[in-house]
């Protein structure tokens, strides 16, 4: 064995002492015979053992017989593009050819393998990454190792984070190491972690016995002191006594153990020879790809050259490989170096990394500290190369960079606005904000300030301050208007969002005021609908809805006007067309960024519409993962309503609650009265699946004010035959009446089938005998109220239940068989026991079907998986619909088929079938 390896297995040995119960943590979950998947996070101080642990069980791993994937963050390697992923991918990028073609070309673009002309689908460079995993995992158990994760580049942490979430059956185990105080974007909830806190003083000091000149007297008794249990400065200081090279005042003071720990290894640099430091440094200034190159490069850095680092315990050497002992040694050996120093160490590493524009880029801005138009350039091409890979947070930082090094004030105005536009993605809207105002720092130039300030609205908008969003986007939209600018429209469609949000009618009275100024020509196609629909959809519907089928057929090549199109379809009751165009532009949507786009949760409404629940919560559970790793706090709530207004259907009232209550903890309900009133929707649908009309009454009625006004002039009406249902159970029919009435004064005649439907079963509720039945007729007479299944099959009971009270048995019968039909397929569980209980009413013993209700209690994932594979796509066919691996997808069928009493995947169909006909709820 090398004498570089022998210091390392040594040193690692030493840096386990008191970590017997975290290394049987490890081992448990590397074990070869685990059937699942294992996300543990190691977090911890510098020095403290996170990267000895993860080299535990890379060795454990495999002399198990496991597979093993690494990668290191590096704090300059941070602002590369799937830096990271390139490393955890590093020694298996020959298995890319095994990909499907589509997922192939993704993962290699992101990899800088490829070129493509579009920006790779960002869903799909995760679903590669989770099958050439699970791939690997096919053929052995697979560990992949992520250390000094606060480092590893954003793109890559949102794969890693994506793979994670979609582990299930593979056997892979993701240990991920992080310093303790660190944001770790995608891991910060959810994943067990594993803090790695200060060795006990029995460890410590057991730790000291076995040095090789362990410390006596007043030195240990300060080194125990001053190391506070942490294992790398226990050793360190050990190794700096024994050697003379720290006197006894350097242990002395209040300095944090890493200040103390840098200057001790600053000392250890200082006694070497020039021929070393100056590999040393290189080495300290590139990161862990440059590496190669700091020691290879170069003439005088041979063997003997780094022998004094290793014998000073700076670094250890792998075979050819030399790498820093601790991440702290490579900081410390860089800022003890003068700044001339460093600036030549970039200077040379650029040279020899003439075949690597990237890096090269970045070390030749390190060493320049003026404007300089060559560099800058070659920081362009850097965020061109990595916003062709989708890595977006490396694209905003290499223009930032860029725009500091021009020596024009435009083009850094230019540069500045661009990577303003490209931090939107990262969700960061301090880093938006500050370079708008860079923007507006370095020019007048109306347009740019616009485009900037306009990123910073947009990313505003999903935040919970709407108010301070709306200011901003009406600010901008006045200025655009008085210099006639085509950024104008663009205002007013992200202010509508917010409008829609907020509820606020003076914001419609402004978005329309302003949107009257612009010619007709510049005011056409999507955006043009997307600003009337969305700040006043009862009021443009009738113009609309006639034009939307064409304006959709124009857009049908264009992800970002499809999607808009479907959301505005959604907005005016167009539900059918809606889910129709969402289903046309699904891949797309998905790939549109890191971010949820404005009003994402509709497509997850037009969904629980159409009854397609277990796609519903699909939905609102991938914004709500975005959105939370992401801080986009209204985003994440509006996730949490929609899966909480399906769990109330499916009578999962306690699980409801939560998910309401906590959208409503999220927001201000003030500035997204859209969120609250949905919320209280929430509230009053699970309480009417408990039979609890008090509550469902009171809920249901805070959707309007004490006056009786919507709260919401969208959402609002939705509950408004909910209202009538519950008054009637708690003899408040005046009031709802009243609202009832108010509220169909208010929508006009040009409301919508939805609309109209919902008003009349609730008139139906509430009216007289000799009334009540013109009502019901008129809410059941349009077809196209088949769109709406559950809220169909409602007004079928409650016709049924009218009619058995009339003692017209015969009559009612059929209404209740067919909605007891549709609540069974949906698996609305609450609503399911009281059609049945008319039905027995009526003198009909409803048969129960095992295999529908089977199926609801499946999950909606598993729900969505035997969809899929009842239509004939094979597992890796449904894993890239899903983002799933092909290996997950087997294991939940493997676990559905013993539920739904079949042996083979042809009698899928016939489940399916039997389940889901006739009730929307098509996939």
């Amino acid at each position: 064995m090398a004498q570089g390896n022998q210091g390392s297995t040594r040193d690692r040995a030493l840096t386990m002492v008191g970590r017997e119960t975290e290394t049987a943590e490890i081992t448990r979950r590397v074990a070869t015979d685990r059937r699942h998947s294992e996300v543990l996070i190691l977090t911890g101080e510098p020095g403290a053992g996170k990267s000895t642990l993860l080299d535990f069980a890379a060795d454990r791993a495999r002399r198990e017989g496991s597979r093993v994937l690494r990668a290191v963050g590096s704090e300059s390697e941070a602002r590369l593009g799937f830096a990271g992923l390139h490393q955890m991918f590093r020694s298996v990028l020959g298995e890319l050819d095994s990909l499907p073609p589509r997922q192939r070309s993704a993962l290699r673009t992101a990899l800088g393998l490829g070129e493509c002309a579009e920006a790779p689908d960002g869903m799909l460079v995760g679903l590669a990454a989770l099958t050439l995993v699970s791939d690997l995992a096919e053929r052995a158990p697979l560990l992949v190792a992520i250390d000094d994760a606060q480092w590893i580049d954003r793109a890559s942490l949102d794969v890693l984070s994506f793979v994670a979430r979609r582990m299930d059956s593979e056997p892979v185990t993701l240990l991920v190491g992080v310093r303790a105080a660190a944001a770790l974007p995608g891991f910060d909830k959810g994943y067990e972690r594993l803090h790695i806190g200060p060795l006990s003083g029995e460890a410590a000091n057991r730790l000291l016995d076995q040095q090789p000149t362990p410390p006596r007297g007043r030195t240990r008794v300060r080194i125990l002191q001053e190391a506070a249990g942490n294992p790398l400065a226990l050793v360190e200081l050990a190794r700096a006594t024994a050697t003379r090279q720290l006197d006894s005042g350097s242990l002395e003071g209040p300095l944090p153990v890493t200040d103390r720990l840098e200057r001790i290894f600053a000392q250890h640099a200082r006694f070497l020879p020039e021929a070393t430091r100056r590999p040393l440094l290189l080495l300290a200034a590139g990161d862990a790809t440059d590496a190669p190159a700091a020691y290879r490069g170069l003439p005088q850095a041979d063997g003997k050259t780094w022998a004094p680092a290793e014998r000073a315990g700076l670094v250890r050497r792998d075979g050819s490989r030399i790498s820093f002992r601790h991440p702290l040694i490579r900081s410390a050996v860089y800022h003890a170096a003068s700044f001339e120093e460093r600036r030549q160490a970039h200077l040379a590493l650029a040279e020899l990394l003439s075949e690597e524009p990237d890096r090269r880029a970045w070390h030749l801005a390190a060493a320049t500290t003026h404007p300089d138009e060559d560099v800058s350039a070659a920081l362009r091409l850097t965020a061109d190369r990595a916003r062709r890979r989708g890595g977006h947070a490396a694209a905003a930082a290499a223009l930032e960079r860029a725009a500091e090094l021009s020596p024009s004030r435009a083009d850094q105005a230019r540069l500045l606005t661009e990577a303003a536009l490209m931090a939107v993605f990262t969700g960061q809207l301090d880093w938006v904000e500050r370079l708008a105002a860079e923007v507006r720092g370095r020019s007048d130039d109306p347009a740019l300030i616009s485009r900037a300030s306009l990123a910073t609205g947009r990313l505003m908008t999903l935040r919970r301050h709407h108010t301070a969003a709306f200011a901003l986007l009406s600010r901008i939209a006045e200025e655009a208007a008085d210099t006639r600018s085509p950024r104008l429209l663009d205002a007013l469609a992200a202010a509508a969002v917010v409008r829609y949000y907020s509820g606020e009618e003076s914001q419609h009275q402004r978005i329309e005021r302003l949107f009257t100024t612009m010619p007709d020509s510049t005011v056409r196609g999507a955006l043009r609908a997307w600003v009337l629909a969305v700040s006043d959809p009862h009021g443009a519907g009738a113009s609309l809805v006639p034009a939307l089928p064409g304006l959709i057929a124009e857009a049908k090549d264009d992800a970002g006007s499809l999607t808009a199109l479907a959301i505005v379809a959604w907005v005016l009751d167009e539900t059918a067309l809606a889910a129709k165009t969402f289903d046309e532009a699904f891949d797309r949507w998905q790939a549109r960024g890191s971010l949820p786009d404005g009003l994402g949760c509709a497509v997850g409404w037009s969904y629980l519409e159409q009854g397609r629940w277990a796609e519903a919560r699909s939905v609102a559970a991938e914004i709500s993962a975005v959105a939370s790793v992401a801080g986009l706090d209204h985003a994440e709530a509006c996730a949490h309503v929609l899966d909480a207004t399906v769990l109330a259907l499916l009578g999962e009232s306690a699980d409801a609650r939560r998910g309401a209550e906590r959208a409503l903890v999220l927001v201000n309900p003030l500035e997204s009265r859209s969120v609250a009133v949905f919320a209280r929707r929430a509230l009053g649908l699970a309480a009417v699946a408990e039979g609890d009309y008090d509550t469902a009454y009171a809920q249901f009625r805070s959707a309007f004010t004490d006056d009786g006004d919507p709260v919401h002039y969208h959402v609002s009406y939705t509950v408004l035959a909910e209202l009538a249902s519950a008054a009637v159970r708690r003899d408040r029919r005046e009031d709802a009446a009243e609202l009832l009435e108010r509220s169909a004064r208010r929508l006009g005649t040009g409301m919508s089938a939805r609309a109209t439907a919902l008003l009349d079963r609730g008139r139906a509720l509430l009216a007289e005998p000799e009334h009540a039945e013109q009502y019901f007729h008129a809410a059941l007479a349009d077809d196209s109220g088949e769109q709406w299944p559950f809220e169909r099959a409602q007004t079928r009971l409650d016709y049924g239940e009218w009619l058995r009270r009339q003692r017209r048995i015969a009559e009612a019968r059929p209404l209740l068989t067919t909605a007891l039909d549709t609540f069974q397929r949906l698996g609305a569980r609450p609503w399911i026991e009281r059609v049945k209980a008319e039905l027995r009413a009526a003198g009909v013993e409803a048969a129960s079907s095992a295999v529908p209700s089977a199926f609801t209690e499946l999950s909606p994932q598993q729900q969505r998986i035997v969809q899929l594979a009842a239509r004939g796509l094979t597992n890796r066919e449904v894993g890239e619909k899903l983002f799933l691996s092909p290996r997950t997808v087997g294991s939940h069928l493997y676990r559905v088929f013993p539920k739904l009493g079949i042996t083979a995947r042809s009698q899928l169909r016939d489940v399916i079938e039997g389940t889901l006909s006739g009730t929307g709820t098509q996939t």
